[in-house]
């Protein structure tokens, strides 16, 4: 099971950087570096931008004692707490950033390996059909709104569903895991929202 989670994991990052014509010719210790350099980079922004939104959380805190008005400092409390819970996700995520190089030591394993390969040509290959199931379960939405590695997330899913013969409380379980490292909040809530959509459909599988 750890493999196929790496493997799970391997295939996501290598999804943002491939496409199918490149699938035969893939160099995963190249992608797979320019992958985690993005995304570290990205979540070092989010953390900036918390920091700034930290500050100013602060200094409304500050301000809202200064009034003695108790309506504005429970306000600016709670809204100070937001922002501390949302560093601590933020810190969270980019410190396993940094730590997956551990990926690129197991990628010379024929398994791993082969197995995220695999993924990635299957989700390639029938992305047409797989993007049809998921928008078959999406009221009010398409597949083609979601932030890319939200639909990356998804597809990798319903290939595990079908191609893998994964059970549905695995599926979602993993999906959900990636959606913890590598999506924002909006984006847990809404590929929870279509994997439970999903659980209660039956077109998926056929």
């Amino acid at each position: 099971m750890q493999l196929k989670t790496i493997s799970r994991e391997l295939a996501l990052l290598l999804l943002g950087q491939i496409n199918k014509k490149d699938i035969n010719k893939v160099n995963i210790e190249s992608l797979l570096s320019k992958a985690l350099e993005s995304l570290t980079q990205h979540w070092r922004e989010q953390l900036d931008l918390c920091a700034s939104k930290l500050e100013k959380a602060n200094q409304e805190l500050l301000d809202s004692e200064l009034q003695e008005d108790a309506g504005l400092l429970k306000k600016s409390r709670n809204h100070l707490k937001s922002c501390l819970i949302n560093s601590e996700n933020i810190l969270n995520c980019l410190s396993e950033s940094i730590e997956l190089p551990r990926l690129l030591a197991l990628v010379d394993q024929k398994e791993v390996r082969e197995l995220a390969l695999k993924r990635v040509d299957l989700v390639i290959d029938k992305q047409d059909e797989i993007d049809n199931k998921l928008d078959s379960v999406m009221e009010g939405w398409r597949l083609n709104r979601l932030p890319r590695i939200d639909r990356d997330i998804l597809r990798l899913a319903v290939v595990d569903l079908i191609d893998f013969n994964t059970p549905l409380a695995v599926t979602c379980n993993e999906a959900v895991k990636l959606a913890n490292s590598y999506s924002d909040e909006q984006g847990r809530r809404m590929i929870n929202g279509v994997l439970r959509k999903l659980q209660n459909s039956t077109l998926i599988l056929n």
